[in-house]
């Protein structure tokens, strides 16, 4: 059994402070805990909302149908009604005058002003949904002081309670699952960008630059707050031109280094991204996704990237792309994708988009047991009596790195022109060849050690969904409710890395399914432009979503049935 409270009104009414406040609530009652923003590029004004899903089972995915609208505006009601439950509630001020049986008209901004603070009429409709829930007001006082200063903090308190004594309880939550849990839950409540951000820090990064744009900010603004503690540098550049250099030169001096940005940043980083390339230093790029192109759709989500960053520079040479699937994923991935840069000398992109970095869902205690910081520096003294060549032609591709300086005598040359093996310029055509064949073999090498897709659903599965990313959650709980309500069987194939691609499991299940399905948030069906060139297996049909919005469990379980 799950609930989803839809949570809405104007930039600067407080609709993120409401909902964080009932999102940490119903996570400390022991309710698992999904949430997803869509807010407009203003300070001010236009339409915000948040959705927030609880219950007491897993929840990977938001859901389209809404069972309560806490409208802090009358726009609020307007966009939503047609998706409220139709035993669902609305719970607003008084002021609003709205023709609906469900509508639950409070005293909201005056309770709040007897509160001390008529600003806090959020943290009263936050505690009228309470009540409506049957959920009690335990930890308010913990988080509200996280948040506010002590005075602030003491009125929203205040304004929770009173607003809890103003609406009765129309449902039993806590009876339907969590109220077994009555200490603080141990789970966390982490989004997308904060868990690579803690990645980042947990693989050892020492050097962050970026330029700041939405949706990627938030990872710089993480690690800028724990600059001190983690003994990290964090550089905010004049430009992600900027950025990506800063960072290549960083990993060249010696430093785990990472940049991240979104699409419109990641075109000017393109030049910097085949410095790296050339130069064969580790480096780690975080590229969270919005439509465009130009400045496109700044605070909405898609999966336009793929293709792009896969053949972005001129040139060739090799690079690792890796689709984050949830915030977990992204927290063990992004560790993974340092130990790779390093061993391999390559750039490896972390590839999210704005649905899974503001995505809010509740996980178990990351494991820093599994994480293993795995650096691939060759030994000073291994060159006491011999010469040191930065790109030596080695069967595996890989050359032995020192460390500029940690060698005394020893040079580290470096060149964005092609160059032999001890990094001097050549015009030489037979070098030429040496050198591109030394660095693109250590595909062969980055391809023994690919992870297969994740499978969900039915073995045997007739229908094969494929999707890749942030669509995880979503595809695995629409192919659960399908196998609940079709009598045909199906399965999904959700790709995390994605650059090689590995095809062993697509292989196999595609061969046995009768129909093959692409699940992806772009107009053209990337993810399957990209199997057909690499495996020549085409899909049958296509579920594409690239308004901006995106696509939940419901939306899939329905785009699939109506396919068949």
């Amino acid at each position: 059994m799950s609930y989803n409270i839809l949570i809405g009104g104007a930039a600067g009414q407080g609709v993120e402070t409401v909902s964080a406040v009932f999102e940490k609530i119903v996570k400390r009652r022991g309710f698992e805990v999904f949430s997803i923003k869509d807010y407009m590029s203003r300070v001010r004004g236009g339409h915000n909302f948040v959705q927030v899903r609880f219950g007491n089972e897993r929840i990977r995915s938001h859901w389209d149908e809404i069972d309560c609208i806490i409208a802090l505006n009358e726009e609020t009601i307007e966009n939503h009604i047609e998706r409220l439950h139709p035993g669902g509630a609305i719970i607003c001020d008084e002021e609003i005058e709205f023709d609906d049986a469900r509508v639950l008209a409070l005293p909201l901004k005056e309770t709040a002003k007897a509160c001390g603070n008529v600003r806090a009429f959020g943290s009263v409709a936050a505690g009228a949904a309470l009540a409506l829930y049957g959920i009690k007001n335990v930890g308010i006082d913990k988080i509200f002081h996280e948040l506010f200063s002590e005075k602030t903090a003491q009125q929203n308190i205040d304004a929770v309670m009173a607003g809890s004594r103003l609406a009765a309880k129309r449902f039993d939550a806590e009876k339907e699952g969590a109220s077994e849990k009555e200490k603080e839950c141990a789970r966390i409540l982490i989004n997308g960008n904060d868990a690579v951000a803690l990645g980042a820090l947990a693989a050892g990064c020492k050097f962050y630059s970026a330029y700041p744009m939405t949706p990627s900010t938030s990872i710089m603004n993480y690690l800028a707050a724990k600059m001190n503690d983690a003994k990290i540098v964090v550089e905010q550049a004049e430009d992600e031109i900027a950025a990506i250099n800063m960072a290549v030169g960083a990993a060249y001096a010696g430093a785990r280094s990472m940049t991240g940005t979104s699409g419109g940043g990641f075109c000017l980083m393109v030049e910097g991204l085949g410095l790296a390339g050339m130069l064969e230093v580790p480096l780690v790029i975080a590229n969270v996704q919005r439509p465009g192109p130009v400045t496109g759709f700044p605070t909405r989500t898609e999966q336009g990237d793929l293709k792009f960053v896969i053949s972005a520079s001129h040139g060739e040479f090799p690079r690792m792309v890796i689709a984050l699937r949830d915030a977990e994923d992204a927290f063990y991935q992004t560790v993974r994708a340092f130990n790779i840069a390093d061993k391999y000398q390559i750039p490896v992109i972390l590839l999210s988009d704005q649905f899974l970095a503001d995505s809010l869902s509740t996980y178990e205690p990351f494991d820093f047991g599994r994480v293993k910081i795995d650096k691939h520096i060759s030994r000073a003294e291994d060159y006491d009596d011999k010469p040191y060549r930065r790109y030596e032609i080695t069967r595996s591709g890989i050359s032995p790195r020192l460390i500029p300086g940690q060698r005394a005598g020893v040079t580290v040359l470096a060149d964005s022109d092609e160059h032999d093996e001890s990094g001097h310029i050549t015009e030489s055509a037979a070098v030429r060849n040496q050198m591109m064949s030394k660095r693109m073999r250590k595909l062969e090498l980055l391809k023994e050690e690919l992870q297969e897709p994740v499978f969900t659903g039915e073995e045997d599965c007739e229908v094969l969904l494929l999707a890749w990313g942030s669509m995880w959650g979503p595809v695995a709980e629409a192919v659960r409710l399908l196998n609940e309500k079709n009598d045909r069987k199906y399965g999904a194939l959700v790709f995390g890395d994605i650059w090689p691609l590995p095809v062993k499991s697509l292989l196999e299940k595609a061969g046995r399914a009768k129909t093959v399905i692409n699940v992806e948030q772009n107009a053209t069906g990337q993810l399957a432009s990209v199997i057909t060139e690499s495996t020549g297996i085409f899909c049958d049909h296509s579920i594409l979503r690239f308004d901006g919005r995106p696509m939940s469990s419901q939306y899939i379980f329905d785009e699939v049935t109506g396919k068949e």
